[in-house]
């Protein structure tokens, strides 16, 4: 079958194994993202929610490292595209959202990641992508589930698909070893 009679709506997983290769994938994902796109990310502690946020920013030509922003809750970066790196992780409960400013950043035209965004996935717009990272059997293989929430992404998921297509292929045939680009 023909790489267009694979592609679904259905959830599309993809497999990394190496941070390298999850920026790289991110990247993917990043020359795909518009201005008021929102992406929740979701997974344990080391999964590689920010490797995949560096390389939506590489893609968005941010040149200034892209750190965590456990700490401070919220990091602006600007490339050709505003990207508004969030982690909710320490939140204690969803009013704190007003204090990060997620209503007004929603209003604006730059695109929002979301760290630990399943906590709050109630309170976002009824339009995002999912991307859900799991540990693989090996030390650096991570599994990537991406999943359209709303319409918004599901009129992309073709074109997301056949972007992070290396690993999608990688992820479905269990083999092992490096792929993308």
């Amino acid at each position: 079958m023909d790489v267009l009679g694979r592609l679904t709506m259905e959830p599309i997983t993809a497999r990394t194994t190496s941070v390298e290769e999850t920026r790289k994938l991110g990247a993917a994902l990043g020359e795909l993202c518009r201005p008021g796109d929102v992406i929740l990310l979701a997974g344990d502690l080391g999964a590689g929610k920010t490797a995949l946020a560096q390389g939506v920013g590489a893609a968005f030509g941010i040149d200034e490292p892209i750190t965590s922003p456990t700490f401070v809750l919220a990091r602006h970066y600007q490339g050709h595209l505003v990207l508004h790196h969030l982690d909710v992780y320490r939140l204690d409960h969803l009013g704190e959202l007003f204090d990060v400013g997620l209503p007004e950043l929603l209003d604006e035209r730059g695109v929002i990641l979301i760290e630990w965004g399943d906590a709050i996935a109630t309170s976002l717009p009824a339009h995002y992508l999912e991307v859900r990272l799991t540990f693989g059997d090996e030390e650096d293989e991570r599994l990537l589930t991406f999943r359209s929430v709303g319409g918004r992404w599901r009129n992309h998921m073709a074109a997301l698909q056949l972007a992070i297509l290396p690993w999608v292929d990688d992820a479905a045939s269990g083999r092992t070893g490096s792929v993308g680009a």
